[in-house]
């Protein structure tokens, strides 16, 4: 047995020492690159949250060199989580709508009326995140909301090539908007909603389902944090909170590109706005313009950026971005006046910030009612730490704000 436990021994040794030397990295990494403003919710917290981050990163990066796996994978599986077990609340089934995975929360006590539908999309920058991942979060709002809630596990980057993960999400909304009966819910209460990337699917979907005649049209979307737009990285909420943890604005362009399956290599120039023609600058200038952000929004260090100079490779490049399907914060004034009432969560410390305001001053300027919640101490991703171990008030504050919406309805 002697021999045996100093082999044991040996090998943990030698992985606890690898291991040990990543994580110091990752603190130097955080220390070194990352901005935590003073008013941010618990920013030790959220420092710790970043270091196991940029740990599941670095070691995924190391697997992929030795072969093991890609680094994509390796993240998805520290950040994959398990199914929950049983809800004395919630009926909880795994379905597919339409080749689309599904996870279907039904609240278990009986109802004569039928009940609100609320359909979610996940966040995860389009390569990550899953149903699993936001089990928790989509527990939370089916019980408090008392609704029907449907997470859509559309089909990832980059495995999945873009705009797939939008007809994923439009398909099983379009399915659910026909079966909602099924599930015990009134086709005409029907929510779209999403956070992060799962915010823009759902400002996609809603605009989409503008134009089908054959669907009940949602009766409102929820936008959390989104992101809406690929024109300008220069916004105050992109300048101001650039390397705020957990999302940088290099890593929402970056992102971006691996989602459109393009060389990184255009990322400068896409971050200083070479890739924008001057007709579409022109067209949609009015509306995604630093102007129209409210000034007590500009008074962390926001200074206008200069004019780039236009670049036609970077263009041919990038020019996907520029598509309503992918930048739903550029959709003509005729599709807008037409989509559902909304509820808009922005962070203060988050670069998504000012897209979400944009749109919400769009939305409202077409006549669209829309209620507002922005979370002053909030950062990029706060709601899926609402609760647990590393949990943050201002995250309760967010998924509360959405099940009071919902509630209203």
């Amino acid at each position: 047995m002697e021999p045996d436990y100093t082999l044991l021994l040996t090998i943990l040794h030698l992985l606890i020492a690898p291991f040990a030397l990543v994580f110091v990295w990752a603190i130097y990494y955080d220390f070194s690159r990352s901005e935590i403003p003073p008013g941010i919710d618990q920013p030790l917290k959220l420092r710790i949250l970043h270091w196991l981050l940029i740990v599941s990163a670095a070691l995924g990066k190391i697997l992929e060199n030795l072969s093991f796996c890609s680094q994509i994978r390796f993240i998805r599986f520290t950040q994959e989580g398990k199914k929950l077990g049983d809800d004395p609340r919630l009926l909880i089934k795994d379905l597919v709508f339409e080749d689309i995975p599904v996870r279907v929360y039904q609240p278990r006590e009986s109802k004569l009326e039928r009940r609100r539908g609320v359909i979610f999309f996940h966040g995860g920058g389009w390569m990550f995140g899953s149903i699993n991942s936001y089990d928790h979060v989509c527990r939370y709002i089916a019980k408090e909301s008392d609704s029907v809630l449907v997470s859509v596990g559309y089909h990832l980057a980059p495995e999945q090539k873009y705009p797939s993960q939008f007809h994923d999400c439009l398909t099983a909304t379009a399915h659910f908007l026909k079966k909602a009966e099924d599930y015990g819910v009134d086709p005409a209460r029907i929510i779209v909603s999403g956070d992060s990337v799962g915010g823009n699917f759902a400002a996609s979907v809603c605009q989409a389902l503008v134009s089908r005649a054959d669907l009940v049209k949602p009766l409102a979307q929820i936008l959390i944090y989104p992101g809406l737009q690929a024109i300008d990285f220069n916004l105050p909420s992109y300048q101001q909170n650039r390397a705020v943890p957990i999302l940088y604005r290099e890593h929402v362009i970056c992102s971006a590109l691996q989602y459109l399956n393009k060389d990184l290599s255009v990322l400068d120039s896409v971050m200083q706005g070479c890739h924008v023609p001057s007709d579409i600058k022109t067209r949609f200038g009015k509306w995604i313009n630093s102007e129209n952000i409210p000034e007590e929004f500009k008074a962390r260090g926001f200074k206008p950026s200069e004019a780039a100079s236009f670049l036609d490779n970077v263009y041919e490049v990038v020019k996907q971005a520029l598509e309503t399907t992918f930048s739903p914060l550029m959709a003509e004034d005729a599709v807008l006046s037409q989509v559902p009432k909304a509820c808009i969560v922005t962070c203060e410390y988050d670069v998504l910030r000012d897209d979400g305001i944009l749109y919400k001053k769009r939305l409202e300027d077409n006549g669209v009612p829309v209620t507002w919640c922005h979370i002053e101490d909030g950062f990029h991703g706060v709601i899926n730490f609402f609760n647990g171990f590393l949990s943050f008030p201002s995250g309760k504050k967010g998924v509360d704000s959405i099940v009071t919406f919902i509630r209203s309805l």
